[in-house]
C-alpha cells in the first residue's frame, strides 16, 4: 500500500494512511501537499496510520529537513498510530522533540484515541 492523504479543511485534520516501503517520491508529494494547505493558513493536525509499514525506500536522501524548517512550525500536532516496534524509529524520523508540535504514538488499534487527542 503507498502513502495516500486526506485532509479535512474543516477540522485542518490531515490523516496520511502509509504502508509497505515509504518512498521517498511519495513523501516529498505528500510534503508538497501540505505545504499548499498551510500556506492557505491551516495549521494541520497531522494523524499518522503505520498500516503494515516495512520501512523506508533505501538509498534515498531521508536527511532532506526543508519542509521542517519552512512549514514545521504551523503543524499543531502530530499523532502516529502503529506497531510498538516503530516507535523510537518513526518518533526519530517524524522529528519529535526537535518540534514545537507534540508528537505522539499511539499503538495499533487506538485510532480512535489519537483522532481525540489530535482534535482536543
Amino acid at each position: 500500500m503507498p502513502l495516500s492523504l486526506q485532509y479535512s479543511p474543516g477540522t485542518s485534520l490531515c490523516e496520511i494512511r502509509i504502508g509497505g516501503i515509504l518512498k521517498r517520491s511519495e513523501f516529498a508529494s505528500c510534503e508538497q501537499e501540505l505545504a499548499k494547505h498551510i500556506s492557505a493558513g491551516d495549521q494541520p493536525r497531522i494523524l499518522v496510520i503505520l498500516d503494515h509499514f516495512e520501512d523506508w525506500e533505501a538509498n534515498e536522501d531521508w536527511n532532506n529537513m526543508d519542509f521542517m524548517f519552512s512549514h514545521g512550525e504551523k503543524i499543531s500536532k502530530i499523532a502516529i498510530v502503529g506497531a510498538g516496534n516503530k516507535e523510537a524509529e518513526v518518533k526519530a524520523f517524524s522529528g519529535a522533540g526537535m518540534r514545537r508540535a507534540p508528537v505522539e504514538f499511539f499503538a495499533t488499534g487506538q485510532e480512535e484515541t489519537a483522532r481525540a487527542w489530535l482534535l482536543a
